[in-house]
């Protein structure tokens, strides 16, 4: 059941709520360190970080790190020292995995950063402490195989409203690799109509802003989701919005990425599904499809709006034919 509430900018409300608040309480050990320490230790997460995800991830990791035994005795920030960031570190390899323990150690860094740039603290004691070593080669996305893709889009009941936004949200992260809290905050207004030709824009990450061409099958399930949703005139309304209860109908509020993730792991088993997919499957499934049917890892890297090309290679699932294929050649009789 979709949440009419749900938004993307959630956390972004959240946290300019609590930074503006005169009840909330920041840690004792933030409060107990200058006069301004509190004030600064908000503006961290209110005003440096735009992504609403890793001011989450973030905070998560500041939260766990203050309330950890090691530093639960010290009477202000400034007396944390590099000696506890890493046996936190170490503690923390022995709880998670390494990419969450890496994470964990760049909130840490980041946040005191910050407080030794406004004044708070003399230095940042995380700057000599590594992280573990964690070299990915290859991706753990689940990633469908194109005759899978399409047997899963084409299973959606098309005679709902929720149906029909369904299916046109998994094949916008298929054909536009989009990510999916893009995906799920575009507007009406994001689908673009110019020289006869329709293209999706995108918001990614600190701010970018990506558009690309329609796919032809794309623009069929879009065109026939709004035709039935009725906001096509309505420019600023979200594009995929949430559900009300199991009614099928459609409400006013914006799609949610927990939502979606929820939506997709329905659909996925009512397909018959085995793999364990999730939303950022279909941004794999579309990658890997291309880079087959003789796309090029560059222009696969510009469509996906990656940094590097090695970060479009972990979607890449191409290897997993030619792995199983040299297998297959130690024949013992």
């Amino acid at each position: 059941m979709d949440e009419n509430d749900a938004s993307e900018r959630s956390d972004d409300q959240a946290v300019i709520s609590m930074a503006t608040s005169s009840t909330f309480i920041v840690p004792a050990i933030v409060a107990d360190t200058s006069d301004d320490a509190g004030e600064r230790f908000l503006e961290f997460f209110a005003a440096t970080i735009r992504n609403a995800n890793t001011r989450s991830a973030y905070m998560r990791a500041v939260e766990h790190f203050l309330g950890w035994r090691g530093v639960a005795g010290l009477a202000s920030l400034g007396d944390i020292r590099p000696l506890h960031i890493a046996a936190y570190i170490e503690e923390c390899q022995g709880l998670f995995s390494a990419p969450t323990v890496k994470l964990r150690l760049a909130g840490l860094r980041s946040l005191f950063d910050w407080l030794v740039r406004t004044g708070v603290m003399a230095s940042n004691p995380t700057t000599s402490v590594r992280g573990p070593s964690h070299d990915v080669q290859r991706g753990k996305t689940p990633i469908l195989a194109a005759d899978e893709a399409k047997r899963l889009i084409a299973s959606i009941p098309a005679d709902t409203p929720v149906g029909l936004r369904d299916r046109a949200l998994i094949a916008l992260m298929t054909y536009s690799f989009a990510r999916v809290s893009a995906a799920t905050g575009m507007n009406v207004e994001d689908l673009i109509q110019t020289a006869g030709r329709s293209w999706v824009r995108l918001h990614e990450k600190r701010g970018k802003v990506h558009e690309l061409p329609v796919h032809h099958k794309l623009l069929d399930h879009l065109d026939a989701y709004l035709a039935v949703a009725g906001h096509r005139d309505q420019p600023k309304a979200p594009l995929f919005r949430s559900a009300k209860g199991r009614s099928g109908a459609l409400s006013n509020g914006r799609l949610s990425r927990h939502d979606a993730y929820a939506m997709v792991r329905r659909r996925a088993v009512a397909a018959g599904i085995v793999a364990k997919i999730g939303n950022h499957s279909f941004r794999g499934t579309g990658i890997t499809t291309f880079l087959l049917n003789e796309g090029t890892l560059e222009l696969a890297q510009e469509m996906a709006n990656h940094s590097s090309p090695r970060t479009t290679k972990l979607y890449d699932s191409r290897r997993d034919g030619i792995t199983q294929d040299a297998i297959e050649r130690i024949r013992i009789e």
